[in-house]
């Protein structure tokens, strides 16, 4: 970068383009920006950048192309693996898209919602119920992750099982390229087979290829008709036996299929004010089901009832809360979205956001909890999550008494020894919180040869100057 241009040239540039509201400078507002929010990275920059327009984006990252600065795109922040975390170096920028958060257009005959990318997640759940319809991604930091972040990681969540990843929920993008070009890919269509697919290279990029600035979404219709229940269930098998036989009685009513253990549940009702078990303590494994539908006198109740009184009888189920109310299907719902804050407030714990085809979920906790504990005796594992689409995350909390630090070291250790079992099952490393800084020393070993060189490739071509998020993703 050429002297004239460091620090305050470069910064008066970017002045020019933003306005004098849109870039953050000053060390004390840059601070909550450096870290990610599970305290595993922290890095520097010269300033936070905070456009309001595409056109303000693409001005910045030409400037950058041109300086050499490198760019930290940055949404909700709410990264497991630090993808949004920038190096410990000051020659680079974050790209703030929280001020591009708004909503340009509903169209419910379409069913399509366009929105920019620092749209606050709960945002645009609120947004498509104001117009009777859905935005099903739901997940336990909605409250502040935001859709180009969700997007640029492929974000998963709750309801997978029934309407698909981020990825499914996408129809078009407006993407920054990184030598400031702007690819405009709003279309609505159902159907576009007009040669290669841009848009999919972007979602799961993770802000390596380019910076998704807005989004076509698909709507769908709003649940009129819901049925939840907390269960206890006697093992991971029989956890797995009941998705099945819901599946079986309507396949379509599932929205989501939640497992989660004895321990994680206990971590729950420990740390967290308010939480209460609506059924019997003292058991090991719990599901949660959640049904809909998008017509009223679906009978969702008697499905459910019907359901789990055969499952009952069959030993699958050994004790059952029914939600009776909304404010009862809240409290079944934190049970279950209080694990990560309920672990964080437990102690240190590594987390292992994997998946293996979900015939194979019930082997994978078992063999994963029990090794775990071989590894490091005392330690408690905590695995929770989407059993319907074979997401577990399989997270390990500190042993009492043990320094955080202490295991933490073990970080590695404790992922591998995850990890040799879901390869063995012919699952993956990460299923839906991304690589980031985290995860990228695995992807020799998992995605290396044809398959990385191919991703190397893409990079190559569209960044070659590196610029775009640097130490995610690739190694």
């Amino acid at each position: 970068m050429p002297d004239d241009l460091r620090p305050h040239g470069l910064l008066d540039a970017f002045r020019a383009i933003l306005g004098p509201n849109g870039m953050l400078t000053q060390a004390s507002d840059l601070e909550p920006y450096l870290a990610d929010w599970r305290g595993l990275y922290r890095g520097q920059a010269m300033a936070m950048l905070r456009p309001a327009r595409t056109e303000e984006v693409s001005a910045c990252v030409r400037l950058c192309a041109e300086q050499g600065i490198t760019i930290i795109p940055q949404g909700g922040n709410t990264s497991m693996v630090g993808g949004a975390t920038p190096e410990a170096r000051p020659d680079q920028v974050i790209l703030s898209l929280a001020r591009m958060n708004r909503v340009r257009e509903v169209d419910t005959a379409d069913m399509t919602m366009t929105v920019e990318a620092g749209l606050v997640l709960a945002r645009a759940q609120q947004v498509a119920a104001e117009h009777g319809t859905l935005f099903p991604l739901s997940l336990g930091a909605e409250g502040s992750a935001m859709i180009g972040g969700l997007l640029s990681t492929n974000a998963g969540g709750n309801t997978t099982v029934r309407y698909g990843n981020a990825r499914e929920l996408m129809l078009g993008l407006e993407v920054v390229l990184p030598d400031g070009g702007v690819i405009h890919g709003l279309r609505r269509l159902r159907k576009d087979n007009t040669g290669y697919a841009l848009r999919h290279l972007f979602v799961g990029a993770e802000g390596t290829l380019g910076i998704i600035t807005a989004a076509v979404l698909r709507l769908f219709p709003a649940a009129r008709e819901t049925a939840t229940a907390l269960c206890a269930v006697p093992s991971e098998d029989a956890a797995l036996a009941l998705f099945r036989r819901f599946r079986a009685a309507d396949e379509g009513a599932v929205r989501a299929f939640e497992y989660m253990s004895g321990i994680g549940m206990g971590l729950v009702m420990d740390h967290i004010e308010g939480a209460t078990l609506p059924v019997a303590p003292g058991f090991e494994h719990f599901v949660l089901v959640d049904l809909s539908a998008s017509r009223e006198g679906a009978g969702l109740r008697g499905l459910l009832e019907q359901v789990l009184e055969a499952a009952m009888e069959a030993g699958e189920v050994l004790d059952a809360a029914l939600a009776e109310s909304e404010a009862q299907r809240a409290a079944i719902w934190r049970l279950r979205e209080e694990h990560p804050e309920a672990q964080k407030r437990a102690g240190a714990s590594v987390k292992s956001d994997v998946s293996v085809p979900v015939s194979s979920v019930p082997e994978l906790i078992r063999r994963a909890s029990a090794e775990l504990v071989k590894l490091i005796p005392g330690s408690r594992p905590v695995p929770f999550g989407h059993m319907g689409d074979g997401n577990i995350h399989m997270n390990l909390e500190q042993p009492v008494g043990m320094d955080p630090a202490e295991f933490l070291a073990r970080a590695h250790d404790i992922m591998d020894c995850v990890n040799e079992i879901v390869r063995d099952l012919g699952g993956s490393f990460s299923a839906e919180h991304g690589v980031g800084r985290l995860k990228t020393d695995m992807m020799e070993a998992w995605r290396g040869g044809a398959e990385l060189s191919a991703m190397q490739a893409i990079k190559a071509a569209l960044d070659p100057k590196g610029i775009m998020n640097p130490g995610k993703v690739l190694p």
